[in-house]
């Protein structure tokens, strides 16, 4: 699936409270209204803390509600394997998951309670008909300088995708991050893009 000719697009971002889902919307929310493309979006958060769930859809060129419907999703952001599972209703039938498999433990699993999946299984069970692209984008972080920046590695990576000018994301990435973390969240952004580049 290519961005070119798109004229709406859907897209679901999951993942975890901590892992800047909400940052990642920002930066794509901000870089359409820059291509004067029009926007809506809506989060729900599942625990407002660390850990919670936390899912953004973002409509773009779309003029009906911000809540995309099930099966509806262009693409399925997912900031963490099981996320990507837990929001997959929202994927069209065409619709490409970009995921990180690097997964974050909740305190059930940690405590001994219950069990992680294996995330090959989650991967797996993901692909089915789809295309799905599947990378440690926390790897992918820390090389670029800070494990902070995964969402941006992320956005990267959607990137290839987006019906978004990755100079105008990119411009947006300098704009809402820290300033003295620019740099490395530029990296981010390019190791992001490279790594599932169309």
């Amino acid at each position: 699936m290519s961005a070119e000719g798109i004229s709406e697009f859907d897209l679901v971002i999951a993942g975890v409270g901590g892992q800047g889902t909400i940052l990642a919307s920002d930066i794509i929310g901000k870089a359409a209204v820059k291509e004067n493309i029009s926007i809506r979006a809506a989060e729900t958060h599942g625990m407002a803390q660390r850990g919670g769930s936390v899912v953004n859809h973002i409509r773009i060129g779309c003029e009906l509600g911000s809540m995309i419907p099930r099966k509806g999703a262009d693409v399925l952001l997912a900031l963490e394997p099981s996320e990507a599972l837990r929001y997959m209703e929202y994927l069209s039938e065409d619709g490409v998951i970009i995921v990180n498999t690097a997964p974050i433990l909740p305190v059930t699993v940690t405590s001994g309670l219950c069990s992680y999946p294996d995330v090959d299984e989650i991967i797996s069970i993901m692909k089915g008909n789809r295309e799905v692209k599947a990378f440690n984008a926390s790897e992918l972080a820390k090389k670029a300088g800070h494990p902070q920046s995964m969402n941006v590695v992320m956005v990267g990576a959607l990137s290839n995708y987006l019906p978004i000018s990755a100079e105008n994301l990119l411009e947006c990435v300098r704009e809402l991050v820290p300033p003295k973390t620019i740099d490395i969240n530029v990296k981010a952004f390019e190791v992001g893009r490279d790594a599932i580049e169309q």
